[in-house]
């Protein structure tokens, strides 16, 4: 299980660096002919998110952040799906600095789980 743990802690990381490459583009007004490939690595980000979180649960990390990650995965999904018709017009940069700020959320939560979980699984020689 810590091999699955530290795949999609990988795997997480990797999309939130193509999600950051592919966002600075799109802000600066270029590309915007890859949001559906934005769109889905942030749906495999949180796939991998509630993946960990259940393992996470397997292994009796905290309830409290297991949960955490569930809710926190939904939110991302929701507010990546919606943004665009959130605060359209001249505020709209604040929606996309909320978008900013809850995916970077999701890659800390994915990093608390797969911590937590590795620390209550046995030691594997």
């Amino acid at each position: 299980m810590k091999t699955a743990i530290t795949v999609l802690r990988m795997l997480v990381r990797l999309c939130f660096v193509v999600l950051l490459v592919l966002g600075i583009i799109f802000w600066t007004g270029h590309g915007l002919s890859l949001i559906p490939t934005h769109m889905t690595i942030g749906i495999i980000l949180v796939v991998s998110l509630w993946l960990t979180a259940i393992l996470a649960a397997i292994a009796r990390a905290p309830m409290g952040l297991v949960i955490a990650g569930l809710l926190w995965g939904a939110l991302t999904i929701w507010l990546g799906a919606s943004q665009m018709s959130l605060l359209p017009g001249g505020a709209h940069w604040i929606i996309q600095v909320l978008h900013l700020l809850v995916g970077m959320g999701a890659v800390g939560i994915n990093e608390r789980l797969g911590a937590a979980a590795n620390a209550r699984l046995p030691v594997t020689a």
